[in-house]
């Protein structure tokens, strides 16, 4: 298929799987590859719950 191995495994293998709905969606990968978090394109960038995420995500020795 036409689908480009990167979108393919982020939108299989997050929670929640499934394609991309609009612009702006973001997915957080650790140091290690695997997904993290998912987050619709209507949480910004500085939302509490994806910051906080980040900065777990940050502090996880690598």
């Amino acid at each position: 298929s036409g689908i480009a191995p990167l979108y393919k495994t982020l939108t299989e293998a997050s929670n929640p799987a499934g394609d991309v709905k609009w612009n702006f969606e973001k997915f957080l990968i650790g140091r290690d590859g695997a997904i993290i978090g998912r987050y619709k394109s209507g949480v910004g960038p500085d939302d509490a719950t994806l910051k906080a995420a980040i900065e777990a995500a940050l502090g996880k020795a690598g």
